[in-house]
């Protein structure tokens, strides 16, 4: 039987998104279940194991049709074994996730981490369309990235490569949830942004935030754009810093474009002006006018989508 689909799955701390789609990246069908990570290990692999049974039966395909699984994981991981060997929101620890997967359907499996996962999707089926070196940037509750270079996805010597949220920007700021101090995540991340502006309203400064009950990066951004002051500080200081990030990735990488995914990019382009500002005050001139900054396309299916082009790239 000739295999023309594949499946992707995005494995996430609350959800796990999966999807069946065609070679040419049509999806065909979707189904999203709750991870229960609080029910460990064997617990979320097997509803990995059913949510890709569900697709298959939803889509009306056998698993003899299906040409390979995409994954897409936080990590660290270890791509070239098919093992997580440790994440936050997760309870894998040196987890052997694609043979048990590959067992049970007799199908190639693929494990990559989230990020880089997105920077596939990106490159086949978004923003990065038609390029041949690109970085993808996601700002959300954390930061991570992936990139292409000359067509294929770059993981690194440890399939670990590219961890921008934590390069140090600032060596005696906060610290990360990594460990490390002045970590790019623990000063531009969406988290970040809430964290500092809540600390500063609890140190009893003036600003409109006062009146929400709970304070995200959302309502920094919205009471920033109304013009208060101390919103608009922590929103213009935050997004410096991640320009730097984005410039230090430009000028090591050299790409014909990033893209920036997650939360915090959503904001528009307050986001995209301040980091243009400081990649034109810090990059080269050859390179900074030879590499476009611009939004993800794929948005909220980056991560489902990338699992997908996952396993297209990897069983071409």
């Amino acid at each position: 039987m000739e295999k023309r689909y594949v499946i992707g799955v995005d494995l996430g701390g609350t959800k796990i998104s999966t999807a069946l789609a065609e070679l040419n990246g049509n999806i065909i069908s979707e189904y999203t279940i709750p991870t229960n990570a609080a029910g460990g290990e064997q617990e979320v692999l097997g509803r990995i194991l059913s949510a890709i049974e569900k697709v298959l039966a939803l889509g009306d395909k056998k698993v003899d049709e299906i040409k390979s699984i995409g994954i897409g994981s936080p990590g660290p991981l270890d791509s070239k074994k098919g093992i997580i060997l440790e994440t936050p929101n997760l309870p894998f620890e040196n987890f052997h996730l694609v043979k048990p997967i590959e067992e049970r359907f007799k199908i190639p499996t693929y494990l990559e981490n989230d990020a880089n996962a997105a920077a596939i999707g990106e490159f086949m089926f978004g923003a990065g369309k038609n390029t041949k070196n690109m970085v993808y940037i996601t700002v959300s509750t954390g930061i991570g990235a992936g990139a292409i270079v000359d067509g294929r996805i770059y993981r690194g010597n440890t399939c670990n490569a590219l961890e921008l949220g934590h390069t140090t920007i600032l060596p005696e700021g906060p610290r990360c949830n990594c460990g490390n101090y002045g970590c790019l995540e623990a000063l531009a991340s969406g988290t970040a942004i809430a964290r500092i502006a809540n600390e500063k309203l609890k140190a009893g400064a003036e600003s409109s935030l006062k009146s929400y009950e709970v304070v995200t990066s959302y309502e920094v951004f919205e009471e920033a754009r109304k013009g208060d002051k101390l919103s608009s500080d922590i929103i213009d200081k935050s997004l410096e810093y991640l320009g730097i990030g984005v410039s230090n990735i430009i000028t090591i990488m050299d790409p014909e474009i990033v893209v920036l995914g997650g939360g915090v990019s959503l904001a528009g382009e307050i986001v995209f002006d301040k980091v243009n500002k400081v990649i034109n005050k810090r990059c080269f001139k050859v390179l900074r006018e030879n590499c476009r900054v611009v939004p993800a396309a794929l948005v909220k299916q980056s991560g489902v989508i990338g699992a997908v082009a996952l396993a297209i790239m990897e069983s071409q």
